[in-house]
């Protein structure tokens, strides 16, 4: 989500009058006037001009990285595959669920980049885009899209990009043969997207058929209830710009009965709105709040709607909701969601990436201080992992371990370079270009993040990628002489789409009834009425950020660090670390004691468990009642999630020799035995060897070609034990099991681990991985191209090998090989739409190769003479282990889930040639860059 990027007039006071009368300006135009003196004062560490130069300038060598394979690869497709080379096209690739309802088939990355394209000052590129939006994009097409992403993306692009030609146009020296194409565009898509609206409430339906609307036979939506506040909420900024450039007051009229109803609907006594709500009767479906996923964006647009449109009544609703949001919400540096009757009870105890907007949103609205803390908070995650994962807990362990590629800290760093001139920022931006370069860049673009533990990837690559990361990243390295225009005088969509701030005072056809105060009376003296004054944000002082930011530095660490319970706080006994769920003992006094505070009660069962009950009543005081309701929070969650936890994480196969240098990685499934990799931080390196006989079930009769080598073989036919002590005997240094049903994939199936055959396996030393026949077959190929093929075994992908892959590409400049690139990759859902982990059924065991579950303890297991092989939830959305693990648990085995229908890769792959070609030009731009950037 995009934080905002204008503002009305700056100054700091009070009067009340018709703001929309005298030019907007950007507020980050007012906070560079306050900080320009901060960020020249002595100490400040400013970069220089020239270092700002040179990364900006490498940002446009990502971008165009990015944007000329997917028009090479992709197009007219609506996203790129940058690990297949391919474009995305829905119904031709296994579904993804809500996510694929982001795709319409209209060329989606292609209109979401448009804007991006003038703001990196690719006119030409940006002209020629324009012309094949008009003749080849089709808005009529038999397809259900979500119309919440289809709005923010496809409407909000056409209306971006429409606000750019016109400006270019006008300046006369491009797009002079424009006349108004993408507008015609913009107003079609509104006209289809309106029968969404079609409910006695006004929110608009979830989904909607582009051809057939929503209550049509034919259409196959209409039948939902729920939507999410966002999705209802953040329609405001396109549906009143089509309004204003059209002079069609229908779309705008839409939008705003839809925020009438939401903020109708607010609890009263909180002030707060709860995620998803009923589209018919209004009631909250989920009553939790926060500021992430589902409800971000609805924050959001009612302050740049204020801003927007000179509407009051939105500021009002504003600052209401931030009210509450700083009074509940807010537990710095921490955001966490709460109960919208109960806020003062956290609603759990974990947070999603989504929220990484609101720092950026928080300098729009002028309170500086938790924009920095939330900020900083969110950096020391990243520096931990590399990129943010898609949720992680309150003492920092990662919950969801995806990353897509998300914008939203890049825009909040922005802002906040914006806002405090403190080049501490441009450093933090930085880090992202590294990171990006280092573990998301692939040859044919960039691939986002299956799991940041592992560093394996993902074969997708969003438009939002294009439309918004380069953006923010480009604009913080800029100097306003690198503008082709103004951008201070646009505001930014959600999508970073830009939209020119005199709309405001075009075709003015709503009326600005003021509805707020029909529902609450509010103190005007508790709100700013206008941007506020930079000089008063924060003092004088380059070193204020930093004075904020510091007591946050060592807020991420490897010992899960923990904050102070109210409860103990009560106590007057300092800060101790509160009693969590997991390090409950019922045998310890201490513990007894906190929760007799907390109105807990303990009952000892005659089976030797214990019930643990809450009396609020019977807590020593309000504050800690409400501890102890998180506590029982916390273990009733823990209940559920303690198997998981004790699983073991996913490894990563990563192909280290010419051409891959560590540039392929492999999502592996672990062994319940053999060399625990976590342990071994440098992982187990070596060439792979395929062994005889194949099953790895008898003596190996290869030995010479096994020693010193990673042991390649087939699952099947005996115990994974027992084929890792044959090729063990053979001298292996490690072994990969590829798997022998044809087709079966990680993109999907969840993560596997090998369990031991029941008995002793302390005599298994080497390293033992699991591959799906899809990944194990990269390494086949791999093996027949090359011959020699090297690998590295870890518990996470190392850096490639930057020194050989120089090396090599000076000694084989006359080379004529080409080598295949293709990398595996995992599709998962869109982390709002998780809401379990994927589990097997129960049943007898019947297959020689049995499963059991991936959280078991080998001793457990009970298996005949086969293959034991477990099943584990997806890595995506397992969370690390904790600080301290509980007890392992005994548990029944479980079957293999039924692998999808089998796909020809073969057919879909880009021609090796090609991939290679595209490589090689990829290598030659990584060695133009400074050596420390990568």
């Amino acid at each position: 989500m995009s934080g905002a990027a204008g503002c009305r007039g700056g100054g700091g006071g009070g009067e009340r009058g018709p703001r929309w009368r005298r030019p907007w300006r950007l507020l980050a135009l007012g906070l560079l006037s306050a900080s320009s003196v901060l960020a020249a004062a002595p100490g400040a560490g400013a970069m220089s001009k020239e270092e700002k130069r040179r990364l900006g300038n490498q940002v446009l060598e990502m971008f165009d990285h990015a944007y000329s394979n997917y028009m090479e690869h992709a197009y007219p497709a609506d996203e790129l595959m940058p690990l297949t080379c391919r474009g995305r096209v829905r119904g031709q690739e296994p579904s993804r669920g809500d996510v694929d309802d982001a795709l319409g088939k209209f060329s989606l990355t292609l209109i979401d980049t448009l804007d991006t394209l003038v703001v990196l000052n690719k006119t030409k590129e940006f002209e020629e885009a324009v012309k094949k939006v008009i003749k080849d994009v089709n808005l009529d097409n038999d397809i259900v899209v979500s119309v919440f992403e289809t709005n923010i993306r496809v409407l909000g692009g056409l209306l971006g990009g429409h606000s750019v030609a016109i400006m270019l146009k006008e300046k006369g020296e491009h797009m002079q043969w424009y006349n108004g194409e993408l507008l015609h565009m913009a107003k079609e898509l509104g006209y289809k997207l309106l029968p969404a609206f079609n409910t006695t409430s006004g929110l608009p339906y979830p989904r909607v058929n582009l051809k057939f609307g929503v209550r049509h036979p034919e259409a196959r939506t209409g039948t939902e209830t729920d939507t999410c506040t966002a999705c209802a909420g953040t329609l405001i900024l396109e549906f009143a710009a089509l309004s204003r450039f059209t002079g069609t007051s229908i779309f705008e009229e839409y939008a705003r009965k839809a925020l009438d109803f939401i903020w109708e609907k607010r609890q009263r006594s909180s002030n707060l709105v709860g995620v998803t709500i009923n589209i018919h009767t209004g009631d909250w479906v989920r009553k939790d709040s926060g500021v992430g996923a589902g409800i971000d964006s609805y924050y959001e647009y009612l302050l740049k709607a204020y801003v927007l449109l000179g509407d009051d009544s939105f500021l009002e609703r504003f600052n209401t909701h931030y009210d509450a949001i700083m009074r509940y919400i807010s537990q710095p540096p921490l955001l966490l969601d709460v109960h919208i009757h109960k806020p003062m009870l956290n609603a759990r105890t974990w947070m999603d990436s989504l929220l990484a907007f609101f720092p950026g949103l928080q300098v729009l609205k002028g309170d500086i201080r938790p924009a920095i803390e939330t900020h900083e908070m969110l950096y020391q995650v990243i520096k931990k992992h590399n990129f943010l994962p898609e949720a992680f807990t309150t003492d920092f362990r990662v919950h969801w371990a995806q990353h897509p590629l998300r914008p939203e800290f890049a825009e909040s760093t922005y802002f906040l370079y914006k806002a405090t001139g403190d080049p501490y920022y441009l450093e933090v931006g930085k880090t992202l270009i590294e990171n990006l370069n280092k573990y998301a860049r692939v040859p044919c673009g960039f691939a986002a993040m299956k799991d940041v533990r592992t560093g394996s990837h993902e074969d997708r690559m969003d438009s939002f990628f294009l439309a918004e990361m380069f953006k923010y990243l480009y604009l913080l390295f800029a100097d306003k002489e690198d503008m082709i225009f103004d951008i201070e005088d646009y505001i930014f969509t959600t999508e970073a789409h830009l939209l020119p701030l005199w709309l405001s005072t075009t075709n003015q056809t709503i009326s600005k009834k003021n509805t707020t105060t029909e529902y609450t009376e509010l103190d005007d003296s508790n709100f700013d009425w206008t941007c506020p004054n930079t000089q008063i944000l924060f003092p004088n002082d380059p070193m204020f950020a930093q004075s904020i930011r510091e007591p946050l530095k060592n807020v991420v660490d490897k010992s899960c660090p923990r904050g102070i319970s109210r409860a103990e706080e009560s106590l007057g006994s300092g800060p101790k670390p509160p009693l969590r769920a997991r390090d409950f003992m019922a045998s310890n006094p201490e513990h007894l004691e906190i929760l007799k505070k907390m109105g807990v009660s303990l009952i000892h069962l005659k089976d030797g468990r214990v019930q643990l009950v809450q009396h609020a009543v019977q807590a020593a005081s309000s504050l800690d009642a409400e501890d102890g309701l998180r506590f029982m929070q916390e273990m009733i969650e823990l209940s559920s999630q303690q198997q998981k936890e004790q699983q073991l994480p996913p490894r990563a196969v990563q192909i280290v020799s010419h051409p891959f240098f560590g540039r392929v990685v492999l999502t592996a499934g672990p062994a319940q035995f053999g060399m625990d990799l976590s342990k071994h931080k440098s992982g187990t390196r070596g060439f792979v060897v395929t062994i005889k006989p194949y099953n790895g079930c008898s003596e190996i009769t290869n030995p010479e070609a096994v020693k010193e080598k990673i042991a390649l073989m087939q699952r099947g036919q005996c115990m994974f034990a027992e084929k890792a002590r044959n090729i063990q005997k053979a001298g292996a240094i490690g072994g990969i099991v590829i798997d022998d049903n044809e087709g079966s994939s990680s993109d999907t199936a969840p993560l596997f681990q090998m369990a031991g055959d029941g008995k002793n396996t302390d005599d298994i030393t080497i390293p033992m991985l699991f591959l799906f026949n899809k990944e194990g077959n990269i390494i086949l190929d791999a093996i027949r191209e090359y011959e020699a093929v090297e690998v590295l075994l870890s518990d996470k992908a190392k850096d490639r090998d930057l020194e050989m892959e120089n090396m090599d590409q000076k000694l084989s400049e006359n080379d004529s090989h080409k080598q295949n690139s293709e990398e595996a990759s995992s599709a998962s859902q869109d982390v709002v739409a998780v809401s379990e982990e994927p589990e097997g059924e129960s049943s007898d065991v019947t297959d020689p190769d049995s499963l059991s579950p991936a959280h078991a303890d080998s001793d457990s297991v009970s298996i005949s003479d086969q293959d034991s092989y477990t099943p584990g939830t997806d890595e995506a959305s397992t969370p690390e282990p904790a600080c301290m693990q509980g007890d392992n648990q005994p548990q029944e085995q479980k079957t293999e889930t039924e692998s999808n229908s089998k796909v020809n890769w073969d057919n879909k792959v880009q021609p090796m040639e090609s991939i290679l070609a595209d490589w090689n030009e990829d290598i030659e731009a990584f060695e133009m860059m400074e050596k420390d950037e990568l």
